[in-house]
Protein backbone atom coordinates (compact mmCIF):
# COMPACT_ATOMS: atom_id res chain seq x y z
CA UNK A 1 0.00 0.00 0.00
CA UNK A 2 1.27 3.47 -0.88
CA UNK A 3 1.97 5.70 2.12
CA UNK A 4 1.84 9.49 1.95
CA UNK A 5 2.85 12.07 4.54
CA UNK A 6 1.55 15.63 4.13
CA UNK A 7 3.66 18.04 6.14
CA UNK A 8 3.01 21.64 7.15
CA UNK A 9 4.00 24.01 9.94
CA UNK A 10 1.22 23.36 12.46
CA UNK A 11 -0.92 20.57 10.98
CA UNK A 12 -4.03 22.71 11.41
CA UNK A 13 -5.12 23.93 7.94
CA UNK A 14 -3.21 23.20 4.74
CA UNK A 15 -1.91 19.73 5.57
CA UNK A 16 -5.30 18.76 6.99
CA UNK A 17 -7.08 19.95 3.85
CA UNK A 18 -4.63 17.99 1.67
CA UNK A 19 -5.05 14.94 3.92
CA UNK A 20 -8.81 15.11 3.40
CA UNK A 21 -8.62 15.43 -0.37
CA UNK A 22 -5.95 12.77 -0.77
CA UNK A 23 -8.13 10.37 1.25
CA UNK A 24 -11.04 11.18 -1.05
CA UNK A 25 -9.10 10.92 -4.31
CA UNK A 26 -6.91 7.91 -3.41
CA UNK A 27 -9.96 5.72 -2.77
CA UNK A 28 -8.10 2.96 -0.97
CA UNK A 29 -4.91 3.19 -3.05
CA UNK A 30 -2.96 4.94 -0.30
CA UNK A 31 -2.74 5.49 3.43
CA UNK A 32 -2.55 9.20 4.17
CA UNK A 33 -0.89 10.79 7.19
CA UNK A 34 -0.56 14.47 7.98
CA UNK A 35 1.70 16.17 10.46
CA UNK A 36 3.34 19.43 11.38
CA UNK A 37 6.77 20.44 12.54
CA UNK A 38 4.62 21.81 15.41
CA UNK A 39 1.01 21.01 16.37
CA UNK A 40 -1.60 23.76 16.51
CA UNK A 41 -4.81 21.71 16.59
CA UNK A 42 -7.38 21.62 13.81
CA UNK A 43 -8.54 25.00 12.60
CA UNK A 44 -12.36 25.25 12.85
CA UNK A 45 -12.55 27.32 9.66
CA UNK A 46 -10.65 24.60 7.75
CA UNK A 47 -13.12 21.99 9.01
CA UNK A 48 -16.08 24.17 7.99
CA UNK A 49 -14.63 24.97 4.57
CA UNK A 50 -14.01 21.31 3.84
CA UNK A 51 -17.50 20.25 4.96
CA UNK A 52 -18.88 22.80 2.49
CA UNK A 53 -17.06 20.81 -0.22
CA UNK A 54 -18.28 17.43 1.05
CA UNK A 55 -15.12 16.31 2.88
CA UNK A 56 -15.25 15.82 6.65
CA UNK A 57 -11.89 16.30 8.41
CA UNK A 58 -13.41 16.94 11.85
CA UNK A 59 -12.12 13.62 13.23
CA UNK A 60 -8.52 14.29 12.16
CA UNK A 61 -5.91 14.95 14.82
CA UNK A 62 -3.05 17.43 14.79
CA UNK A 63 0.14 15.36 14.87
CA UNK A 64 3.84 16.08 15.13
CA UNK A 65 6.04 14.72 12.35
CA UNK A 66 8.18 12.86 14.89
CA UNK A 67 5.23 10.53 15.55
CA UNK A 68 5.78 9.04 12.09
CA UNK A 69 9.56 8.66 12.01
CA UNK A 70 9.34 4.86 11.76
CA UNK A 71 7.08 4.78 8.68
CA UNK A 72 8.77 4.24 5.33
CA UNK A 73 6.74 6.67 3.21
CA UNK A 74 6.42 6.53 -0.55
CA UNK A 75 5.72 10.26 -0.74
CA UNK A 76 6.40 13.21 1.56
CA UNK A 77 4.49 16.30 0.45
CA UNK A 78 5.29 19.64 2.05
CA UNK A 79 2.54 22.22 1.63
CA UNK A 80 4.29 25.29 3.02
CA UNK A 81 7.75 26.76 2.60
CA UNK A 82 8.49 26.74 6.33
CA UNK A 83 7.89 23.00 6.60
CA UNK A 84 9.94 22.40 3.47
CA UNK A 85 12.86 24.44 4.82
CA UNK A 86 12.65 23.03 8.37
CA UNK A 87 11.53 19.48 7.71
CA UNK A 88 13.32 17.19 10.10
CA UNK A 89 15.12 14.21 8.69
CA UNK A 90 12.64 11.44 7.97
CA UNK A 91 14.50 8.18 7.39
CA UNK A 92 12.32 7.01 4.52
CA UNK A 93 14.38 5.01 2.04
CA UNK A 94 12.01 5.34 -0.89
CA UNK A 95 10.15 8.61 -0.35
CA UNK A 96 9.70 10.96 -3.25
CA UNK A 97 9.60 14.46 -1.78
CA UNK A 98 7.24 16.94 -3.40
CA UNK A 99 6.85 20.58 -2.38
CA UNK A 100 4.04 22.99 -3.17
CA UNK A 101 3.59 26.13 -1.10
CA UNK A 102 0.03 27.23 -0.37
CA UNK A 103 -1.02 30.50 1.28
CA UNK A 104 -1.89 30.03 4.96
CA UNK A 105 -5.50 31.18 5.24
CA UNK A 106 -5.29 31.25 9.04
CA UNK A 107 -2.88 34.20 8.77
CA UNK A 108 -5.31 36.38 6.80
CA UNK A 109 -6.62 39.41 8.67
CA UNK A 110 -9.85 41.01 7.58
CA UNK A 111 -13.58 40.64 7.73
CA UNK A 112 -15.19 37.24 8.25
CA UNK A 113 -16.04 37.23 4.54
CA UNK A 114 -12.39 37.93 3.57
CA UNK A 115 -11.18 35.16 5.86
CA UNK A 116 -13.75 32.73 4.43
CA UNK A 117 -12.64 33.64 0.90
CA UNK A 118 -9.00 32.99 1.84
CA UNK A 119 -9.90 29.53 3.13
CA UNK A 120 -11.92 28.76 0.01
CA UNK A 121 -9.10 29.93 -2.28
CA UNK A 122 -6.51 27.81 -0.43
CA UNK A 123 -8.88 24.83 -0.26
CA UNK A 124 -9.55 24.97 -3.99
CA UNK A 125 -5.83 25.24 -4.82
CA UNK A 126 -5.05 22.26 -2.59
CA UNK A 127 -7.94 20.25 -4.09
CA UNK A 128 -6.53 20.83 -7.61
CA UNK A 129 -3.01 19.89 -6.44
CA UNK A 130 -4.27 16.69 -4.77
CA UNK A 131 -6.29 15.68 -7.81
CA UNK A 132 -3.26 16.19 -10.05
CA UNK A 133 -1.11 14.25 -7.58
CA UNK A 134 -3.54 11.36 -7.73
CA UNK A 135 -3.62 11.45 -11.54
CA UNK A 136 0.18 11.54 -11.74
CA UNK A 137 1.28 9.20 -8.96
CA UNK A 138 -1.58 6.92 -7.92
CA UNK A 139 -3.20 5.85 -11.18
CA UNK A 140 -1.01 2.81 -11.79
CA UNK A 141 0.13 2.04 -8.26
CA UNK A 142 -0.97 -1.04 -6.34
Amino acid sequence: MTTILVLCTGNSCRSQIAHGYLNKFAKGKAIIFSAGIETHGLNPEAIKTMIEDGVDISKHTSNNVNEYKDIDFNFIITVCDLANENCPYIPSKKALRIHQNFIDPSKVNGTQEEIKEAFIKTRDAIRAFCFNFKETYLQNNN
